[in-house]
């Protein structure tokens, strides 16, 4: 894990412990998503479209056998998820400002359900313009969310109405290596859910990008 990514998660993730220090655990939350959020859009300047559907390790074991469309789309499509229907209870970025039609995306899961080619296939209908616009909203409108959390906050618990709205939304595949993510957000309190998915789950993922990345333009 990058040194400076895995410390600042370290420290916030001490910092955001404890009352008095939670305020500054949550900026420091917020450098490290910005942070890991400027590499992702130094891609859209250095790549090509074809770059982003490239899956260079697709027998691989590990967050790097997808492409780098797919992971974007995967990062933020559960964030929204999470962000809206689980901690502020309102209406996820992708349905409100019509993501749906606007990415060209075939399916509003989280992604969790594709393997291989089907990662490759679903990522070269992606409209890359709308995929960051997507992105750019869901980490604005999370961050907006964590400012306005309280310590207090932070030691909810999701409950078996959260799961059943979850549920309903149909945004979580049923598949084997999707349905599994729903119990396992609602086994979590609040501070939980601020490590997977809002930075942990960032640090993974743009890692497996970057390492995607040099694998199809080595230096």
């Amino acid at each position: 894990m990058n040194k400076e990514w895995s410390e600042l998660n370290k420290t916030m993730q001490s910092q955001i412990k404890k009352e008095e220090s939670f305020s500054e655990g949550i900026e420091t939350l917020l450098k490290l998503r910005q942070d890991l959020f400027d590499e992702l859009y130094k891609l859209k300047k250095e790549l090509t479209r074809e770059d982003f559907n490239a899956i260079p390790f697709i027998n691989a074991n590990g967050y790097h056998n997808k492409t780098i469309a797919y992971s974007i789309w995967h990062i933020f499509r559960i964030e929204d998820i999470v962000a809206h229907s689980l901690v502020k209870g309102d209406e996820q970025i992708f349905f409100s400002e019509n993501y749906s039609k606007r990415t060209g995306s075939p399916i509003i899961t989280t992604g969790n359900e594709l393997v291989k080619e089907q990662i490759s296939e679903f990522s070269k209908l992606l409209d890359l313009e709308e995929l960051y616009a997507y992105v750019s909203d869901v980490k604005n409108s999370t961050d907006e969310i964590l400012k306005e959390l309280k310590y207090t906050n932070i030691k909810r618990k999701m409950t078996n109405k959260d799961k059943d709205y979850l549920k309903s939304l149909s945004v979580v595949s049923t598949n084997d290596n999707a349905y599994w993510l729903i119990d396992y957000w609602c086994g979590k309190d609040v501070r939980g859910l601020i490590q997977m998915p809002f930075s942990r789950h960032w640090i993974m993922h743009v890692e497996a990008i970057l390492r995607i990345k040099n694998k199809i333009h080595p230096n």
